[in-house]
């Protein structure tokens, strides 16, 4: 007998919410490194509220021939040659990541993750050529379906950049941490429940 569904795989259509993040060496997906990648999975708790999860973090290697921007680097303050990233391979990184998104979406009953990121066509992008580059079969993300938490931000709280956002939010935002990605998509997890968990007690979908 299979087990009941979790009531998150009632909420999204059957989508599980996985926030993501990335640092990279530039803005072309197809050509520019992914140095970092963070994803935290969102879950449910017994009052029906969405609380951010298991948390996943990697420095990663620059893939052969990946472009890096100085720019990029100048922005993030990622040094790639600095031996004590511990740096790993795009596809252990995204392998083991994606090794727990699945067993939660088994657990839970969804059908299949979905990303959710600030300007989520970025974060997509380049995790959508990093799965092609290293030949995964089994990506559990849905491959053009997102929840973008700039748009989000921007209705419930008329802004879009994430740090402001937070701020109106009465989210706790610091300046000097942003830009790595561990912390902003903790961050834009924390806004993405609040938003959704402030739209159920406004009434929106009761039941749910």
């Amino acid at each position: 007998m299979s087990n009941p569904k979790s009531p998150i795989a009632h909420r999204f259509r059957g989508y599980l919410p996985v926030v993501v993040d990335l640092e990279t060496g530039g803005f072309n997906a197809k050509t520019d490194a992914l140095l970092e990648f963070a994803a935290v999975i969102v879950d449910m708790n017994d009052q029906g509220q969405l609380v951010p999860g298991e948390k996943f973090f990697f420095n990663v290697e620059p893939f052969d021939g990946a472009n890096i921007e100085q720019s990029s680097l100048d922005f993030t303050g990622i040094d790639p040659e600095n031996p004590l990233r511990q740096a790993v391979p795009e596809e252990i990184a995204l392998g083991e990541a994606f090794t727990g998104i699945r067993k939660q979406i088994r657990e839970t009953g969804c059908q299949r993750a979905i990303i959710v990121a600030h300007n989520a066509a970025f974060d997509q992008g380049f995790l959508n050529e990093a799965v092609n580059r290293c030949g995964i079969k089994r990506n559990p993300f849905h491959p053009f379906s997102s929840f973008d938490t700039a748009t989000l931000c921007g209705l419930a709280f008329g802004q879009t950049v994430l740090a402001r956002a937070c701020e109106v939010g009465n989210i706790e935002f610091d300046a000097n941490e942003a830009h790595s990605a561990l912390y902003d998509c903790d961050k834009t997890a924390e806004i993405f429940c609040e938003i959704v968990n402030r739209w159920k007690e406004l009434g929106g979908l009761e039941g749910i």
